[in-house]
């Protein structure tokens, strides 16, 4: 069977396609904030429960062709990306620096706080790419070039990817109507907040703003769509060049030290 081919793949990627986009976006509202349910995630949960071994409707050959499709798909959306670069420079500029600041949080709160984290329970070099960036699209791409699909590094970063699917735009959602409500900060500040690189999850804070300020919400919209472009492409360059490697020189220090495994080598050699 061909590596990047398969008859039976392809049609059940086109009934997801189509199941998902004919239920479309659900709110659920909860008190005083709202949760947002979008079709990536019903893609994600019905396409996780198909592929079940017990239920033999995929086989593993059909996994592996899927594993082979999916890197590509990757570098495809990281070219898309960077032929939206030339035309958003104006919007880009137009965003102010304000904008590209807020993208020193994405490595703050991954980096400093997820690594340690990961090592602590227990993960070896699947914590660097769980906690190298947020891991959307691009981050998955830079990964699978660097390290390869099947690596370490790259099933750490999609482990975080399918959870951001599944549980972010919920998470993010909730949180954003309740920062909202507690009125300390103004909507459009929230809506920079709302761009952390993932369409679902900006999709999902938006829609939950909007419905907070909703005579804000074209303005919402706008800047939230300005925010999640500049952490897409500035983000994807701060990952390569500073993320990355500074998550790999924490990771040198930190692992014999924080490492679950590594502390009891450490002990059994006392």
């Amino acid at each position: 069977m061909n590596r990047l081919f398969s008859w039976k793949i392809h049609i059940f990627v086109l009934f997801l396609v189509l199941i998902a986009e004919f239920i479309g976006v659900k709110t659920l509202k909860l008190g005083i904030g709202s949760i947002a349910f979008f079709p990536m995630l019903y893609a994600l949960i019905i396409g996780a429960i198909i592929s079940l071994p017990k239920f033999k409707i995929l086989s593993e050959k059909n996994m592996t062709v899927a594993s082979n499709i999916l890197g590509i798909s990757f570098m495809l959306f990281v070219t898309k990306l960077g032929t939206l670069m030339g035309p958003s420079l104006s919007q880009l500029y137009d965003a102010g620096f304000s904008l590209v600041f807020q993208e020193v949080g994405h490595f703050l709160g991954t980096i400093v706080l997820g690594l340690p984290i990961a090592l602590l329970l227990g993960m070896k070099r699947e914590a660097v790419g769980a906690t190298f960036s947020i891991d959307r699209e691009p981050n998955l791409a830079i990964l699978s070039e660097k390290y390869g699909a099947d690596s370490p590094e790259s099933r750490g970063a999609l482990g975080v990817y399918i959870c951001g699917t599944l549980f972010g735009a919920i998470y993010l959602s909730f949180i954003a109507s309740l920062i909202a409500s507690t009125g300390w900060f103004h909507p459009i500040s929230l809506a920079m907040g709302a761009g952390v690189g993932s369409g679902s999850m900006m999709a999902a804070m938006t829609g939950s703003l909007s419905i907070m300020f909703p005579d804000s919400a074209n303005d919402i919209a706008v800047f939230a769509g300005a925010a999640n472009l500049i952490t897409t492409i500035v983000g994807t360059f701060i990952c390569v060049y500073f993320s990355l490697p500074m998550t790999n020189l924490l990771y040198k220090y930190l692992e014999p030290i924080l490492g679950r495994k590594s502390k009891k080598e450490k002990s059994a050699g006392e």
